[in-house]
């Protein structure tokens, strides 16, 4: 089968490029016979709470996010196109499951794929799903090829090769922390590759089967497994919040719940909030996400099928705990004896996961570092605009982003990020030339087009906006956000007062997608009204804002449609009650020509 073959692909090849410059480590506990060394370090920048890792594709600069859950590297279609790859099918049996269901897949080739400073002339990715916010996954058939050290509290991780090591201690770091130890559950055979880190734990008492997945932004459970453990969405304590995406065309379900205790191995957490998720896993329970791995040291040793992981600070499970303390009660130095950064990269980096546990004052301190010891590089600034956002400093954000735009005006993620802040201060001119700068810098199936193609809306350039939207919905034919960049293309068909047919075609898609959205009800109610359909606007409208009583264009354009169908008296009152709660609502009807 294909699949097999593009699975197991170039591992061998990167694990002999890599050795060449291995070192040699020192495991915890001595053993004669024990010897492990260092195949490649791959420096790690969390951008928010996805691990991302830096490499070149030819002469482009690409990022892939760390996913240890990921089964094998992959490019979304959008990214394979943007890099100009030859994109061939599988077979129609080969398809990638993920949270949001299953994909179609296929293969590209890379031509001159560096990573970690090793260079491999030609390397196969799978091409499927959603984009996620960078390049590509890299997946399991380069973390699984020999043993990784995942070491996000310090920004790296590394491939290591160890041999003769039976049951040491491979957490050669620990020193007086204790380590705690699992055994991994994986089939025998399939050569090189090795499809995903699963260990048992335990919570509540009851046995779970997890992937440890460094790729999942948060740590999940899924709904199946939750009521076997006694706890459902109508369980007091459970909160719903919304939905997850990821691989698939689908969002699902997914809701907060306090849980009594979760034991990894040998550590125990009383009390964790875990979400749960209406999700199937294949024949495992739960991800242990980015959370765990951001306050974890973790070495996977695939040759002994065993995993070693000292707890290193920092919130997890929805707790930040103050310390730690061993079973029998004593405290743990929790004390991080690693040597400060000494460059701009290392601050980058230590600023990143500083902000992705939430310590932004630190996280401040260090990209101010970073920015004074490389003051012309602009991605440094745009880091830090991010952590001024987030202490809710908005006016520093902007001097930092304008900094950023003024070394690299190229840079389509800082422009749009500035556009965000410029048009909350009102500066809508300001919003529109960085909005028309991203466009220039953007390709047609870029990612960020559908964060653009909002953009213009908001500065009322329906046209522009709907270009954007085109151009996505093309490159992204199985992302969960296509109902959202359908309805966006539908409403602003509809502004436009074009295509009004593909335009409820778009809607009614939306709808299917994602029932029940104000926002989509909102838009075709546009769509039916331009085309005099007025009682079914007007049920559309009544629909719209059953769900969000308060959405005064609404209420103003459902007071439009009542005009049209004879109704004063209803037209008035919602004229009123729009008015009331944004005076200017009526300059959007004048410039939709609507009165």
């Amino acid at each position: 089968m294909r699949g097999r073959r593009v699975r197991q692909g170039r591992a061998a090849a990167l694990a002999a490029a890599a050795l060449a410059g291995g070192a040699a480590m020192a495991p915890a506990a001595a053993h004669a016979d024990c010897q492990v060394s260092k195949m490649l370090e791959l420096p790690v920048t969390m951008a928010g709470r996805r691990p991302i890792v830096q490499g070149r594709i030819g002469a482009r600069e690409v990022s892939f996010i760390l996913d240890s859950g990921a089964f094998y590297s992959t490019l979304s279609r959008a990214s394979a196109a943007e890099l100009g790859l030859k994109v061939e099918p599988l077979p129609p049996s080969f398809k990638v499951k993920g949270v949001g269901g299953l994909a179609s897949a296929a293969v590209a080739v890379a031509r001159d794929f560096s990573l970690g400073g090793v260079t491999l002339p030609r390397v196969e990715f799978v091409v499927a799903g959603s984009d996620t916010g960078a390049t590509g996954l890299l997946g399991q058939n380069i973390l699984g090829l020999a043993d990784v050290e995942y070491d996000l509290p310090h920004g790296m991780v590394r491939l290591m090769r160890s041999t003769g090591c039976g049951k040491v201690n491979l957490a050669y770091w620990s020193g007086d922390k204790p380590v705690t130890t699992l055994r991994l559950e994986r089939p025998d055979g399939g050569g090189p590759f090795k499809p995903h880190t699963i260990a048992r734990v335990t919570i509540d008492g009851k046995p779970v089967r997890a992937v440890f997945d460094s790729g999942a932004e948060q740590s999940m459970l899924t709904l199946a497994a939750a009521r076997r453990i006694g706890v459902t969405p109508e369980t007091p304590g459970v909160v719903a919040i919304g939905q997850g995406i990821g691989v698939g065309r689908r969002g699902v379900a997914a809701w907060r719940a306090p849980l009594g205790k979760i034991e990894i191995g040998g550590e125990a957490i009383n009390r964790p909030q875990i979400v749960i998720a209406d999700v199937e896993l294949g024949d495992t329970d739960m991800l242990i996400g980015a959370d765990f791995f951001l306050t974890h040291r973790l070495f996977v040793s695939n040759a002994a099928r065993t995993m070693y992981v000292t707890y290193e600070g920092g919130p997890m499970f929805g707790l930040t705990p103050r310390g730690a303390r061993t079973a029998a009660g004593e405290a743990i130095d929790l004390t991080d004896r690693a040597g400060a950064p000494t460059d701009a990269e290392g601050f980058s980096r230590r600023g990143a996961v500083l902000a992705s546990n939430h310590k932004l004052a630190e996280a401040l301190a260090d990209f101010d570092r970073a920015v004074a010891l490389a003051p012309k590089e602009a991605r440094y600034y745009r880091q830090r605009a991010m952590a001024r956002l987030a202490e809710r400093q908005p006016l520093p954000a902007l001097a930092d982003l304008d900094r950023a735009v003024e070394l690299a005006p190229q840079d389509a993620d800082a422009r749009l990020q500035r556009a965000m802040l410029r048009l909350n201060g009102g500066d809508r001119p300001g919003a529109t030339a960085d909005l028309e700068a991203a466009d220039a810098a953007l390709a047609p199936s870029s990612a960020m087009r559908l964060t653009l193609a909002g953009l213009w809306d908001q500065v009322d350039r329906p046209g522009a906006a709907l270009t954007s939207y085109d151009a996505w919905l093309r490159a992204h034919p199985e992302d969960a956000r296509r109902a959202n960049a359908l309805n966006g293309r539908c409403w602003a068909r509809a502004q436009l007062n074009r295509d009004l047919d593909g335009a409820l075609a778009d809607c009614d898609a939306a709808l299917k997608l994602a029932p029940g959205r104000p926002a989509y009800l909102d838009s075709r109610a546009l769509v039916r009204l331009r085309r005099g359909e007025v009682d079914a606007a007007l049920a559309d409208y009544d629909a719209a804002l059953r769900l969000a009583p308060r959405m005064a264009w609404s209420l103003y354009a459902r007071g439009l449609a009542a005009a049209r169908a004879g109704r004063a008296a209803q037209a008035a009152r919602d004229r009123a009650a729009a008015l009331a709660i944004e005076p200017r609502v009526g300059e959007r009807a004048a410039r939709l020509g609507l009165e």
